[in-house]
């Protein structure tokens, strides 16, 4: 194929602002999709992502419009699948930037926009939903030449439900966008920028060839990994997976190789030919680091094995989690797992849940503490019940973010109290319009992960939108709190929170186990407890047998005596018995939203 014929392009907005109506239109416009097959979000192939509305994965396909083949790539939107969008940016060299007509520029669309300025990618900036009432486009135009610097006249109106501009903004990226510059004649280098695991197929990867050319029946080599395979099959989506013989450079595609091992073909992995070597590899991906640590444990122990190929093969289609393996004294055999946020955490466990058929238990998410022994030792701990006592530590660090929110500006007020509450500092104040406000603020991340994102949205009605990157650790006064049943720490609940809050928290799962743990033989004392000192305390009453029931007058010493005999008897059963905790009282205390 003639390379400059060739646009390769990625779809990048704000969560929520039509990029995959956007793409349902673009479809239909190339006739890419029988009509009566038609359906919204239709490149979202998980039930997950129709159910919730949202993009999770990053889905490519390729369009012809007119005499151009466009290899389009709709991303997701979430702060949280960052990283799907920076992959996919490697595989274009052109953008197109939607923004929300009737909430003009969000924190993502700056992140986003960042992203293909570093990946020094052409911008193609669309305003979508002129149709809704609510729409403003002009404002919004004049914001966007403010904040981004492109001129109102060169921005697109476009409306992703009615059809409306879509062809006009197709054109456009045709003229703008540059073709690929790739040499056919080097030795091959492919980029996999996405894979999934077929269990009939193996392996399917998403391919962009840069240099070189590769051919069905072909011995290819993974530079990285080091391994070899033949090439079973080789296709593009249109959106369905149509074979092709040969996929030149610049253009994007998929690839088959009867790859069983999922370690082989990660995302970032450079694809050559073991006939004719390429020299280097391809720049691969920088590896997303997680930030929010949770422990997966099956509700059945005899699932372990289950639970562990398939976190294997979930990894396959997001190498953004991390996982090793974890014992808890309360919940059995599991795994350690590292996430992006919350929504991820959230979307990797409904995942294993449903493709793999699991029940698990989730333990409370975590941030990642950097701590400095008495011997000068430097350890990074996910787990709080890993943390050893406080006179063995020095200082404990904790993770910070910068965070930039975006809101209205009636609204700065509330936001600068929640996020003071929760620590953060204010860095710097700026406002875009005389409408909207950029505040950007340094919190603690285990501050953020609960409920901040829920708490900023209800103060504001739902306007406010963020975004935050990593910004290195700093000392806090942090302690462990263990909660200690019958005097016996219990890992699953142990927790690190500031000094604070540590009677509330203490005082919040002391009420909720007593609640959960049913009454034994004896009292059951729950305590919460930093180092050798309680801080709260709360009791479950035992099962008492009325042993006087069956006397009749006489005297009381009596009754007295059968008292002291049943106290003995509660005392010897309280020294030799254990407390028996169900599994639904540690899915109850573990639930975040509580």
């Amino acid at each position: 194929m003639n390379q400059q014929n060739i646009r390769n392009i990625a779809i990048i907005a704000h969560i929520d602002h039509g990029k995959s109506t956007l793409a349902d239109r673009m479809l239909e416009l190339c006739g890419a999709v029988d009509p009566r097959q038609m359906r919204a979000q239709y490149l979202d192939s998980m039930d997950l992502e129709r159910e919730r509305g949202i993009t999770i994965k990053l889905q490519s396909v390729r369009l012809e419009h007119g005499e151009v083949t466009i290899n389009l790539i709709d991303t997701p939107g979430h702060v949280d699948f960052g990283y799907e969008v920076s992959r996919s940016l490697a595989a274009c060299e052109g953008v197109i930037l939607l923004v929300d007509a009737a909430q003009g520029i969000e924190a993502q669309t700056l992140a986003n926009t960042f992203l293909a300025l570093e990946n020094d990618l052409e911008i193609v900036v669309a305003l979508n939903k002129i149709d809704l009432p609510a729409a403003d486009p002009d404002l919004y135009a004049s914001e966007i030449e403010q904040v981004l610097g492109v001129k109102a006249d060169e921005i697109l109106r476009v409306s992703a439900k009615t059809g409306e501009g879509v062809e006009a903004l197709l054109d456009k990226v045709v003229e703008s966008v540059p073709a690929p510059e790739g040499d056919i004649q080097m030795p091959l280098q492919a980029l996999i920028f996405d894979s999934h695991y077929d269990q009939y197929r193996g392996v399917v990867s998403s391919i962009r060839v840069v240099n070189g050319k590769i051919s069905k029946g072909e011995k290819i080599h993974f530079m990285q990994h080091g391994s070899g395979a033949i090439v079973e099959e080789i296709g593009v989506r249109t959106p369905e997976l149509d074979s092709v013989q040969s996929l030149g450079a610049g253009e994007v595609g998929f690839l088959i190789a009867g790859i069983k091992d999922v370690g082989e073909a990660r995302s970032g992995e450079t694809v050559t030919l073991s006939a004719e070597m390429a020299a280097v590899p391809l720049d691969g991906y920088r590896e997303p680091k997680p930030m929010v640590f949770s422990g997966l444990y099956p509700m059945d122990g005899d699932d372990y094995p289950t639970l562990r190929d398939a976190l294997e093969k979930l990894r396959l289609n997001d190498s953004s989690f991390t996982y090793e393996p974890e014992t808890s004294s309360a919940l059995g055999f599991g795994f350690r797992c590292g996430f992006l946020g919350l929504l991820h955490m959230e979307i990797v466990r409904e995942r294993l849940e449903r493709e793999f058929d699991l029940s698990l238990i989730s333990t409370a998410p975590s941030v990642q503490y950097r701590l400095t022994r008495t011997t000068g030792e430097v350890e990074y701990v996910d787990n709080p019940s890993d943390v050893p006592q406080s006179n063995n530590l020095t200082q404990i660090e904790e993770p910070y973010l910068l965070a930039s929110i975006i809101t209205p500006s009636n609204y700065t007020g509330t936001l600068m109290d929640l996020c003071q509450g929760r620590r953060g500092e204010l860095v710097k104040m700026e406002y875009l319009s005389p409408e909207r406000v950029e505040l950007s603020y340094r919190l603690p991340l285990a501050e953020v992960v609960l409920d901040f994102f829920d708490q900023m949205k209800s103060r504001t009605q739902g306007y406010a939108s963020m975004d935050y990157e990593s910004d290195g650790y700093s000392i806090s006064d942090l302690v462990k709190v263990e909660i200690l049943l019958q005097g016996d720490a219990v890992d699953a609940f142990s927790s690190i929170v500031h000094r604070e809050k540590a009677y509330d928290y203490g005082q919040k799962m002391t009420k909720k186990l007593r609640e959960l743990i049913p009454r034994q033989q004896f009292d059951v004392p729950i305590q919460a407890a930093i180092s050798s000192k309680i801080i709260s305390r709360e009791t479950v009453k035992a099962f008492r047998k009325d042993v006087t029931a069956k006397l009749y007058g006489g005297d009381v010493t009596r009754k007295n005596k059968l008292l002291k005999k049943q106290k003995e008897g509660k005392k010897r059963m309280k020294s030799i018995g254990r407390v028996d905790v169900p599994q639904e009282a540690f899915v109850s205390a573990l639930k975040i939203d509580d």
